[in-house]
């Protein structure tokens, strides 16, 4: 998979770009705040219909633009094309268009892949749970098709035990529908994040063996979001009058989690933070390649600042790995990080939100 052209509109800086795209490696290169990095985030935006960055979706318009767009060229390894965009005006939703027609944020998202390894990433490892489920939601989606409507059945009994939780009704008939339904839900959910961190684990084993051969085997493990031994129902059921004075849901698959061990680093705390950005790193190759495993095709892979985020040795191993991989690569730096200097590209220079190619 791989963008054959982006265009985009009043994203942040960026009032009006449009690129035409290499299939290899694309490097973005210019000084800090010239909109480098918002050029990756175009196309995370098209991937996720969310940004990497922290802040408002608002911070997203740029000031006094009317609207923010951002449209691409897909073409596929099979030889499928198409036009994929993503775009709001005077509103916080999001329209999504493939081929022209207006579609549901989760058929764009279907349509386009697109990891990322940015300054943040590191809270993959660190962070807070929501990171770690937002990584593994994206990855279930991606290769479980029964994932989405099992997802949305959740959130919708989800939405509706929360409003009774808030109207602080005692009746149990008026709950135990929308338990059972939470309870079947997150059933089908867990076993498909099971199964999928049960895949991503030996290319993860792979990925860490190159990146940190050092800390030795590497083992995942997945937390479900409500105690062990004990049907979903049941421990809602008993939450209740502890749900109701907070006023939500506190068991569930919405508050699970995952964590990552290593022979010789048990626990996160052992990590020092270039071995968090190294994790996560490894922790995104190897969804990209079980992308590819699963799909015949690699994601887009974008890095931003990556020169910056890895040593030159580790930048030498991942741009080989995605080199050898035929990957589509979007990659920001000040400066063409130096093993690219050898290694085919296509090379643009940003500057106060204007894109020009150089190469």
């Amino acid at each position: 998979m791989r963008f054959e052209r982006l265009r985009i509109q009043g994203l942040r800086c960026l009032s009006r770009v449009d690129v035409e795209l290499g299939p290899g490696i694309n490097v973005f290169e210019g000084p800090n705040g010239a909109g480098k990095t918002s050029m990756l985030e175009a196309a995370f935006l098209l991937s996720h219909a969310r940004s990497f960055r922290s802040g408002a979706k608002e911070a997203l318009l740029q000031r006094g633009a009317p609207e923010l767009a951002v449209f691409a060229e897909l073409k596929r390894d099979d030889g499928r094309s198409s036009r994929v965009g993503l775009g709001r005006a005077g509103s916080p939703r999001w329209d999504a268009k493939i081929d022209g027609e207006k579609v549901a944020l989760g058929a764009l998202v279907g349509e386009c892949a697109v990891v990322c390894f940015e300054p943040g990433s590191h809270a993959l490892i660190a962070g807070a749970a929501e990171e770690r489920r937002r990584y593994l939601d994206w990855g279930v989606f991606h290769v479980e098709h029964a994932f989405l409507d099992n997802w949305r059945r959740y959130q919708r009994a989800l939405k509706q035990r929360n409003a009774l939780l808030r109207s602080a009704t005692l009746s149990d008939e008026l709950y135990q529908p929308w338990e059972a339904e939470l309870s079947q839900a997150a059933q089908a959910i867990e076993a498909l994040r099971q199964d999928y961190l049960q895949q991503l684990e030996p290319l993860l084993s792979a990925s860490t063996g190159g990146l940190l051969p050092e800390l030795g085997e590497v083992g995942l493990r997945y937390k479900r979001g409500w105690p062990d031994g004990v049907d979903l129902a049941d421990a809602l059921q008993d939450q209740r009058p502890r749900d109701r004075i907070r006023g939500h849901t506190t068991f569930g698959v919405h508050r699970a989690d995952w964590s990552i061990a290593f022979t010789h680093a048990p626990l996160r705390e052992h990590l020092s933070r270039g071995q968090e950005k190294l994790t996560a790193l490894a922790c995104l190759l190897a969804q990209a390649a079980l992308f590819a495993r699963d799909r015949g095709e690699w994601p887009v892979v974008c890095l931003d600042d990556l020169a910056s985020e890895l040593d030159q040795a580790h930048q030498q191993a991942v741009v080989t790995e995605l080199e050898a991989a035929g990957a589509q690569v979007l990659l920001t730096g000040t400066d063409l990080p130096t093993p690219l200097k050898a290694v085919p590209h296509r090379l643009f220079h940003v500057e106060q939100g204007n894109v020009a190619p150089l190469l």
